[in-house]
């Protein structure tokens, strides 16, 4: 009966070290998540609400059409379909 001192207490302390272990570790990758939808969810908000992040009400920069032209076609555009 003497081998069987301390089971209860060294099974205790194995399951307590694996429990800290799993808690730990799923802190980590819960946390990792969170900090990385928070900074998603920052671009995504800068992107539809640039004036709410410091940015300016026009929202998506580039040229306007009035200023860089139309495009143009160069060629006709049957030849485009032609084998």
């Amino acid at each position: 009966m003497h081998r069987l001192s301390g089971v209860f207490t060294n099974g205790a302390a194995a399951y307590g070290r694996f429990l800290e272990v799993f808690i730990d570790g799923h802190w980590w990758v819960v946390g990792d998540y969170l900090e990385n939808v928070g900074k998603c969810t920052k671009r995504l908000g800068a992107n539809a609400y640039p004036h709410l992040y410091g940015g300016s009400s026009a929202g998506l920069m580039g040229s306007s059409p009035k200023v860089s032209g139309y495009a143009e076609p160069t060629k006709p555009i049957e030849s485009r379909f032609k084998d």
